[in-house]
């Protein structure tokens, strides 16, 4: 390893432990998604890996279908973890999404997940993930099928844990049955998306991560950067993701007149916090005990020193909390 990394690089970030598992992950991980290897070259992904990596952050999360093209995330990225030291990190993927032509390129099945999972390793040139998922619920294809094809991964050595993204409350305890009736690896996480306005696993999922003993990886914390200042004034910054990707009539459609009034109300509320509305976002996404991590997506190693930054004030008081679910009901 010719990069020198901080020795006081655990100092700073706490942990959590994901679930009733051996497990401990950062409060902030890091995804890939759609910036490293996607609009982001790999010389921003490796200065914000080893960025991320000196502050503490040591879970970095892909997907068979990061990039572009899809799988190029684990490709760039996967030259960058040869300079890191492997032991230290968790790395994970997951499959689920359309891969490749065919009726085995996609979906639950044991054919395409074992297929994938090779694949992920091969191009990131790994020997094995410490987490690997399946990425959405598919309904064509019996869950036994699905989590039996995980619980080979764990046999096979290829993952070391097993989680599902994208699965509803009750998806989630049918599979949580079925690992348990067959005697399957169990569930230790659960990726879902949750934010100020995507509130739904409160009482959809989380009771059920709760009783079964899994940890909660929540993603899309900042909505996409809508949950940011960088779009309030109505300009769009030439290196965000709305500019490189979604474009401004993304942006216009999603800060409506009533969602833009809200977030004005709620930069108000995080300056006088002493934060930014995109740290006092994570913040609250972490103020509940069940959320082991959140998953962050950044484009510059700025973004993520002010996303870690937001460990500094994780406490909310209940006049804060009152006011922030009148400007963000707890719609399903």
């Amino acid at each position: 390893m010719s990069h020198e990394f901080s020795a006081s690089r655990y100092d700073a970030m706490s942990h959590r432990r994901c679930g009733r598992s051996g497990l401990l992950l950062p409060l902030i991980s890091l995804g890939a998604h759609q910036t490293f290897g996607g609009y982001r070259d790999a010389g921003v992904a490796r200065d914000c890996l080893f960025r991320a990596f000196d502050m503490g952050i040591t879970h970095f999360d892909f997907a068979n279908n990061y990039g572009r093209p899809p799988g190029n995330a684990e490709t760039v990225c996967g030259s960058i973890i040869k300079e890191m030291p492997r032991d230290e990190l968790i790395i994970s993927s997951k499959a689920g999404y359309t891969m490749w032509p065919g009726p085995y390129g996609d979906g639950g099945s044991k054919k395409y997940i074992i297929a994938s999972c090779d694949q992920s390793l091969k191009r990131m040139g790994l020997e094995y993930f410490d987490i690997f998922y399946h990425h959405r619920p598919d309904s064509e294809t019996p869950l036994e099928e699905t989590l039996g094809a995980l619980d080979l991964l764990v046999c096979q050595g290829k993952a070391l844990y097993i989680g599902i993204s994208n699965y509803s409350g009750s998806q989630f305890a049918q599979a949580t049955q079925v690992c348990e009736r067959h005697g399957l690896a169990p569930i230790t996480v659960v990726q879902p998306r949750y934010n100020l306005r995507s509130r739904g696993i409160e009482w959809d999922l989380l009771p059920q991560t709760e009783r079964a003993g899994s940890g909660v990886m929540a993603f899309g914390a900042l909505a996409g950067g809508l949950l940011s200042d960088k779009y309030l004034r109505g300009d769009i910054p030439p290196q965000s993701r709305a500019a490189q990707l979604l474009g401004k009539e993304w942006v216009e459609k999603a800060l409506n007149e009533t969602l833009r009034p809200a977030l004005v109300s709620l930069n108000e509320m995080a300056l006088a916090r002493g934060q930014s509305l995109a740290q006092m976002a994570l913040a609250w996404v972490l103020r509940l005990p069940a959320v082991t991590s959140a998953l962050i997506g950044a484009s510059s190693v700025r973004q993520i020193e002010e996303n870690v930054a937001a460990l500094g004030k994780l406490d909310f008081t209940e006049d804060e909390l009152r006011r922030i679910d009148e400007l963000m009901p707890r719609n399903p």
